[in-house]
């Protein structure tokens, strides 16, 4: 059985790990790469497996890094099932969608205003080609056995970290194969914790914070804080908010903030079509996680919900104190670019950073301090007050990932360390081998490797 890291090797982004078997080929995510150019481009290369050859893909949740590049595996030639969880089907359609809205948006764009390097700027896939993988998705139920071949079966167990996720045990020539996928957090305000392995002879553990540990700070207090801060100078509150699960969570953690009467009457907006939708699978998926649908409608009500773009034009010009959500989250793309080019070289603005930046993005180079910011091919500086609040992050740290396998029954015979950039990934694996004594290394990424 061979193990083919293709993609989240060295990297939080571009998600894929294959399993050859004697008579099968299992991809485990199809994740988009993300973040510093080099990255970027690998979208653009094919892959080194023939996509024709891949017999199923099982897909953890539906975040752009881990199912991204289906549109690309379908177009190249695969023609497989695609397993997953309800939830994760219709987030990954509402995702790959309004990805590729994005990508043809901007090609066109890029060619109409001539900031593209190349001839002819053209997206990475279409939204065409993105409605061809939809029909390839196959539901399936947590904790039940799904039988993808004789003798290789998957279970999918829920992992917490957003609607739908679910780590993948698979079981194939008498050995039993864990992925993590993206682990959630054990008190997260939405998600249920996410259920621990008990066996595994593999292991292909995340490592995003593989070196650091969340900050116990009160995040609703420090929301308050630079909240109320801004809107007494009159400004802007712009939240950089992934659409799934950690818009819903600001929504959340705000909601609760204006019940009790600790931040003032302003209008508070949801600027991101995707995050409105989410809150529809929310309510058609109840039992996915912990917020009522009692609950779930009072707290819509307290937001502006925006989905047309000529909205978000009158938000923008609207010079009034508000706070708005609006994806993406890493600020890669969406519409809180838009809020950005008007606001980012204001004094009185604040943005708050809530989740995880990848290497290369434009969130990371705010929290590293960058005076100007590049958006749409045009260089804007950096005015506004840039914070962050650590405690927010969908996924579990270096202590979590560490509980995560402390209920495993028997040592494994070998744990991989996928989705994380170097550094993270290696202090983890020296914490693995202090505390536990597991055999671990950190894939790389194209590594090929055998298990014996």
């Amino acid at each position: 059985m061979k193990v083919y890291f293709l993609g989240g090797a060295g990297t939080v982004t571009g998600s894929k790990t294959l399993i050859e078997t004697q008579t099968k080929r299992i991809l485990i995510d199809c994740g988009q790469f993300q973040g510093i150019k080099p990255l970027r481009e690998l979208n653009w290369q094919p892959l080194a497996i023939d996509p024709n050859t891949i017999d199923v893909v099982l897909l953890t949740h539906g975040h752009l890094d881990h199912c991204g590049w289906l549109p690309r595996l379908v177009a190249e030639g695969f023609q497989g099932k695609i397993y997953c969880t309800a939830p994760t089907r219709a987030v990954t359609e509402l995702i790959l969608l309004d990805s590729a809205k994005i990508q043809e948006e901007e090609a066109e764009k890029a060619n109409r205003e001539n900031y593209s390097k190349h001839e002819k700027a053209e997206p990475l896939y279409t939204i065409n080609q993105t409605e061809k993988v939809f029909p390839l998705f196959k539901v399936i139920q947590p904790e039940t056995s799904i039988a993808i071949d004789t003798g290789i079966h998957a279970v999918f167990k829920n992992v917490g970290h957003i609607i739908g996720a679910c780590s993948i045990e698979l079981k194939v020539e008498d050995k039993t194969l864990v992925f993590s996928g993206d682990i959630g957090r054990d008190n997260d305000v939405l998600m249920f914790p996410p259920i621990k392995p008990q066996k595994a002879d593999y292991v292909f553990l995340e490592s995003t914070y593989g070196n650091r540990l969340h900050s116990e700070d009160d995040v609703q207090l420090e929301l308050e804080t630079y909240i109320n801060n801004t809107l007494r100078n009159a400004g802007t509150v712009i939240i950089p908010g992934f659409a799934v699960e950690r818009a819903q969570s600001i929504m959340y953690l705000l909601w609760q903030l204006k019940k009790e009467d600790r931040i003032p009457d302003v209008p508070y907006i949801l600027d991101t079509p995707m995050g409105i939708n989410v809150l529809d699978i929310f309510r058609n998926h109840p039992l996915w996680h912990k917020l009522s649908p009692i609950d779930c409608e009072e707290m819509c009500r307290m937001f502006r919900m925006v989905s047309e773009y000529r909205d978000t034009i009158e938000w923008i010009e609207d010079n009034q104190p508000k706070v708005v959500i609006a994806a993406s989250g890493m600020l890669t793309g969406g519409r809180v670019l838009s809020y950005l080019e008007h606001y980012i070289g204001k004094t009185e603005t604040t943005i708050i950073i809530v989740g995880y930046q990848a290497e290369g993005t434009r969130g990371r180079k705010l929290l590293e301090g960058a005076q100007e910011i590049k958006i749409h091919g045009r260089y804007f500086t950096v005015k506004a007050k840039i914070l962050e609040i650590k405690g927010m992050s969908a996924h579990a740290d270096q202590t979590g990932l560490l509980q995560w396998l402390s209920e495993l029954q028997t040592p494994p015979k070998k744990i991989f360390l996928v989705h994380g950039e170097n550094q993270p990934a290696d202090e983890l694996r020296i914490k693995i081998n202090e505390i536990y004594g597991y055999s671990c290394s950190v894939a790389l990424l194209n590594e090929q490797i055998e298990l014996l």
